[in-house]
């Protein structure tokens, strides 16, 4: 579980540690999977037009970013 001081805009809130504590052992989790999916939605509602989905594409880097980081706060 991240430190208590992670800022706000992590990807670990209430309902992701909810969702990690609640995994099985040796379940995959990844809380940036809604990020990801978004930006799947996206490119399949814009014909695979990567350029509308920039927006979606860098929120998803930005949630790993953050991922990676937290436990070595």
């Amino acid at each position: 579980m991240p430190p208590k001081d992670v800022p706000e805009e992590t990807p670990w809130d209430a309902k992701t540690s909810e969702k990690f504590q609640s995994k099985r052992p040796g379940e995959f989790f990844d809380p940036c999977q809604e990020a990801a999916s978004r930006s799947l939605k996206c490119l399949h509602r814009n014909g695979g037009d990567r350029e509308m989905c920039t927006d979606y594409f860098q929120a998803y880097r930005d949630c790993k970013k953050q991922w990676v980081r937290a436990p070595s706060l």
